[in-house]
């Protein structure tokens, strides 16, 4: 004796009154929404990439210089151009000792408002010079990693959000279009227009 289990049809279970368009949408949807997982993946890769990158030029970089204390002799002139971990520094007349007991004077970058007789770590080549070009700080190697990962982020998602806005926006044109061709069929005999004419003495 054989048994049929309610509610299945003739070797599939697929939802008559749901439309291919409609089966075409929830797939689109999925894509995105996979996407967007791929995305948070891909931005968490790219962050560490360059958060490490970053590690190992600062250490390369820290490698060719010498970092020394140097003592500040007045206080700070005015803002530089060039920056330190995002923040303006400013720059004071200061003296150091580098190499051995060879004495330097000369401008060095400070926060601002440093008073005189401050003391501040500096880096400097070989010669005892102050590097123009210091070790990338942790802080600024942190906002790189970060800023990569919210481009690498906003990439994957506006590409895939414009390309499933795209497929949708077509899908939706052949869903209307569809529909006019079925209306077209159906809209005489809903109408009437398509019924044999009425008689004369017909009401």
């Amino acid at each position: 004796m054989s048994c049929r289990t309610p509610g299945r049809g003739a070797g599939t279970g697929a939802n008559p009154l749901r439309r291919g368009a409609d089966r075409a949408r929830a797939r689109w949807h999925a894509v995105f929404a996979l996407a967007c997982v791929l995305a948070v993946v891909c931005a968490i890769g790219t962050g560490m990439a360059v958060h490490a990158a970053g590690e190992r030029a600062a250490e390369a970089r820290a490698r060719l210089l010498h970092r020394v204390t140097a003592t500040t002799v007045a206080e700070p002139a005015g803002p530089e151009a060039a920056r330190t971990a995002g923040v303006p520094a400013a720059s004071a007349q200061a003296t150091w000792r580098y190499p051995g007991s060879r004495v330097h004077t000369g401008p060095v970058p400070v926060p601002p408002r440093t008073p005189a007789g401050k003391a501040v770590a500096i880096w400097v080549d070989d010669a005892g010079d102050v590097s123009l070009k210091p070790p990338r700080t942790a802080d600024a190697i942190t906002l790189d990693a970060i800023a990569a990962a919210a481009g690498t982020l906003a990439a994957v998602v506006l590409s895939a959000g414009g390309l499933v806005t795209v497929r949708l926006r077509r899908i939706e044109a052949g869903s209307l279009r569809q529909w006019e061709r079925d209306w077209a069929r159906v809209e005489p005999y809903w109408s009437g227009r398509a019924r044999p004419e009425q008689g004369a003495d017909d009401d």
